[in-house]
């Protein structure tokens, strides 16, 4: 909202061609960067390393290693639209509201899911792996 003190924000010329590759690059690194100030992103990206050890140690295959880089990219993006929903709700309902709540906690659904896809995952590799032993 204006105040007659501030001017309204013009809205910026559509960017095409290379530039826009260029543009989007940019959105992608400062949307990272606002994602890194979430405590759930942080663990993510602890734990891909600790995954990667996890799987080094227990000789899996390349097949195992695109699967969790997948299911890992899935879960980074999931989090930054959870993220990115509660950034809107936040705006638009600054008090209670039981569409906000609901809007949270289906962002937060999404999220688990993806994080119990990831456990299982891991937990079938892991057991695999060390059967096969």
């Amino acid at each position: 909202m204006t105040t007659p003190q501030t001017p309204p924000r013009i809205k910026p010329q559509r960017v095409t061609g290379i530039a826009h590759l260029f543009a989007a690059a940019g959105y992608s690194i400062g949307g990272l960067r606002r994602l890194w100030h979430e405590t759930a992103f942080r663990h993510i990206t602890l734990a891909l390393p600790l995954c990667l050890i996890l799987f080094t140690a227990l000789g899996v295959g390349m097949l195992e290693y695109a699967i969790l880089l997948v299911l890992f990219f899935g879960l980074i993006a999931v989090e930054a639209l959870n993220t990115a929903i509660e950034c809107i709700v936040d705006h638009l309902a600054p008090q209670w509201e039981e569409f906000a709540r609901d809007a949270k906690d289906l962002g937060s659904l999404a999220t688990m899911c993806l994080l119990c896809a990831n456990g299982v995952f891991l937990g079938t590799v892991v057991f695999r792996a060390l059967a096969s032993n």
